[in-house]
C-alpha cells in the first residue's frame, strides 16, 4: 500500500480550501472562529429551538438610562419681595367683580383631554433566534445551517449561536460549533464586554476568549495577547444585530471587529437596493459592500430596512469560491408570539 502523500496536490489543496471557506461562512465568522473541525462537547448547553415563527420584528428595547439628577429647588421669595406680591394681588382682586372671579376660575379650572384608546406597543421578546441556511455558490447547494440567539434585559444581552455542515461539507466537518457574546445594550448598538469560542473533538478540545476592557481601552485576547481598544469595535457576533440597535446614518461604516486572536478593521460602503427572496416573504434591503483590497476575501450584505436592518443576506468570496447565507426564519416562544 502507498504511503500517503505528505505534500497534497493544488488540485486538493484547492478544494480543501473551498470547503473550509464554505464551513467557515456557515458560522458566519469566516475569518473569525478559524477554518478548524468543530464539534460540541457533550458539558456544552445547547439551547433548545424556539417554536413560533413571525415575519416581523418591533422596534429595539430603549436602553436605560441613568436617572436624570434632581431638579434644583426653587429659592423661596425676600420677605420684601413677598409683601409687594401679596399687596399687588390684594390690589387686583379688589378691582375684580365677583362674576368676573367666577368666571376666571372656570376658565383656569383644567379640562381633562379626551383619551384616545392606543394598543400597547410591541415589545421584542426576550429571545428571538435568526435562523440561516449556507449556501455553495449562488445556486443554491446548500452545505450548512446555523442559529443566531438574541437573549436581552434592558441593559444587557447575550447572543450564541450554533452552526452545523450539511451536505457535501458534513463530509469533512462532523458535529457543531458553538459561540457565544456577552456585553451591555448602550444608545449606540451592542458593547461586547466578552467573545468566546467552543472548538472540541479529535483529541484537540480547545477554548478561546476574547475579553473587552473599555475602562483600560484594551482587549485581552487569546494566548495572552492584547490589542488596543478602539470604538466602535465589535465582535463577529454582534454583527448580526448591531445595527438592529443603532441602524446606519451614514452611507459609509467602519468599524472593528476582534476574534479571539486579533482585531480587523472593515469598511462598508451603501451600494443601492435590491428585493430579497426569502421563505416568508420578499423584502426590500439595503446593499452593503466591503472589499478587502488585498484579494483575500470581499463581502455583501443586505440588510432590511423594515426588519430594522437585520441582515437579510450574506455573499462573501474570493478568487477561490463563493458563500452566500439567507436568513431562513425569526423564531420567538409560542407564549410570546401569541401575546
Amino acid at each position: 500500500m502507498n504511503a500517503p502523500a505528505l505534500n497534497p496536490s493544488p488540485r486538493d489543496r484547492r478544494r480543501r480550501d473551498v470547503l473550509l471557506l464554505a464551513f467557515a461562512s456557515s458560522l458566519v465568522v469566516h475569518l473569525l472562529i478559524t477554518q478548524w473541525p468543530l464539534t460540541l462537547g457533550e458539558d456544552v448547553d445547547t439551547p433548545p429551538p424556539l417554536s413560533a415563527t413571525i415575519t416581523e420584528l418591533p422596534p429595539p428595547p430603549v436602553p436605560a438610562r441613568s436617572e436624570a439628577p434632581p431638579k434644583a429647588k426653587r429659592r423661596a421669595p425676600t420677605s420684601r419681595v413677598a409683601a409687594v406680591a401679596g399687596t399687588r394681588v390684594a390690589e387686583i382682586q379688589a378691582a375684580t367683580t365677583p362674576a368676573e372671579l367666577e368666571t376666571a376660575e372656570l376658565l383656569n379650572e383644567s379640562v381633562p383631554a379626551p383619551q384616545e384608546a392606543q394598543a400597547p406597543p410591541k415589545q421584542l421578546p426576550p429571545r428571538v433566534d435568526l435562523a440561516y441556511r449556507a449556501f455553495l455558490g449562488t445556486q443554491g447547494f446548500m452545505i450548512g445551517e446555523a442559529v443566531y440567539r438574541l437573549d436581552h434585559t434592558a441593559t444587557e444581552y447575550r447572543i450564541s449561536t450554533i452552526a452545523e455542515a450539511r451536505g457535501l461539507a458534513a463530509l469533512f466537518f462532523h458535529g457543531q460549533g458553538l459561540a457565544t457574546s456577552h456585553g451591555a445594550i448602550t444608545p449606540n448598538g451592542l458593547q461586547p464586554n466578552s467573545f468566546s469560542i467552543a472548538r472540541t473533538g479529535a483529541g484537540n478540545d480547545r477554548r478561546e476568549s476574547a475579553t473587552f476592557d473599555w475602562e483600560s481601552g484594551m482587549v485581552q485576547l487569546n494566548g495572552d495577547k492584547s490589542a488596543p481598544l478602539e470604538v466602535p469595535t465589535f465582535d463577529p457576533l454582534i454583527v448580526l444585530w448591531q445595527f438592529y440597535f443603532a441602524p446606519p446614518e451614514q452611507d459609509v461604516m467602519q468599524f472593528n471587529i476582534a476574534t479571539t486572536r486579533k482585531v480587523y478593521h472593515y469598511t462598508f460602503r451603501r451600494d443601492g437596493t435590491e428585493t430579497i427572496t426569502l421563505p416568508f416573504g420578499d423584502v426590500e434591503a439595503e446593499v452593503w459592500r466591503r472589499e478587502s483590497g488585498d484579494g483575500q476575501l470581499d463581502a455583501r450584505v443586505w440588510m432590511a430596512p423594515s426588519l430594522h436592518f437585520v441582515a437579510v443576506k450574506v455573499r462573501l468570496w474570493n478568487t477561490r469560491a463563493t458563500v452566500e447565507f439567507l436568513l431562513d426564519s425569526i423564531r420567538v416562544d409560542s407564549t410570546v408570539a401569541q401575546q
